[in-house]
C-alpha cells in the first residue's frame, strides 16, 4: 500500500513539473501585445453659461384680460393725478396685483373686509388699503369683487387712473 501511494504521488508530481511547453500561452500573449494601442477620447468642450435676463416681468400676464385699447388711447394723463410718494408703503404694495385672488369676505362691528390670497398667504384688506405695485387703492368691497383703482404712468410724464377689480374665486 505504501508503494502504491508513493507511485501515485510520483505521477502527480511528474505531471505538475513535467513539460515546460507554454507555446500556446506565449502565442496568445504575443498576439495581445501586437494589437494597436487604444486612444483616449478627448474631453468634451466646455460651453460657457450665458445668463438670461427676463424682461417681461412688468408686462401684463397673458392669463389676464387685456385693457381695452380704445379707452387707454383716449385717456390722456394728468399732471394733477399722481401717487403719494410721501406715505409709507404697505406690505401688499410689494407684489403685482395679478398675483392676488379674492377668496372671501368678513364683516364685524368694525366694518367689512375682503380676504385675498397671494404674497405668501391669505391677507385681510379693507377699503382704503393699498395693494399692487401700481399704487392700487381699494375703493369698495362687496361679496363678489374688490374694486381697485391704480395710478399708472401714461408714458408722457402724466398719470392715469386705471380701474380694476378682483373677482371672487369660485371653489373647484
Amino acid at each position: 500500500m505504501k508503494i502504491y501511494m508513493l507511485g501515485l504521488l510520483f505521477f502527480v508530481l511528474a505531471g505538475c513539473g513535467a513539460g515546460g511547453d507554454f507555446s500556446d500561452l506565449q502565442a496568445y500573449m504575443d498576439e495581445v501585445r501586437s494589437r494597436p494601442k487604444g486612444e483616449i477620447e478627448p474631453l468634451p468642450k466646455f460651453i460657457t453659461y450665458e445668463s438670461f435676463a427676463y424682461s417681461a416681468a412688468a408686462l401684463r400676464s397673458p392669463f389676464q384680460p387685456p385693457v381695452k385699447l380704445e379707452m387707454a388711447s383716449r385717456q390722456k394723463g394728468s399732471k394733477d393725478i399722481k401717487p403719494d410718494d410721501a406715505r409709507t408703503k404697505q406690505f401688499l404694495e410689494g407684489f403685482n396685483i395679478e398675483t392676488f385672488v379674492m377668496v372671501g369676505t368678513l364683516a364685524n362691528e368694525s366694518g367689512s373686509f375682503a380676504l385675498i390670497n397671494g404674497a405668501g398667504g391669505v391677507h385681510r384688506v379693507k377699503v382704503g388699503d393699498y395693494l399692487g405695485r401700481n399704487h392700487g387703492y381699494i375703493l369698495s368691497i362687496d361679496n363678489s369683487k374688490i374694486d381697485v383703482v391704480e395710478i399708472v404712468p401714461d408714458g408722457e410724464g402724466g398719470w392715469l387712473e386705471r380701474p380694476r377689480s378682483l373677482s371672487l374665486k369660485e371653489r373647484s
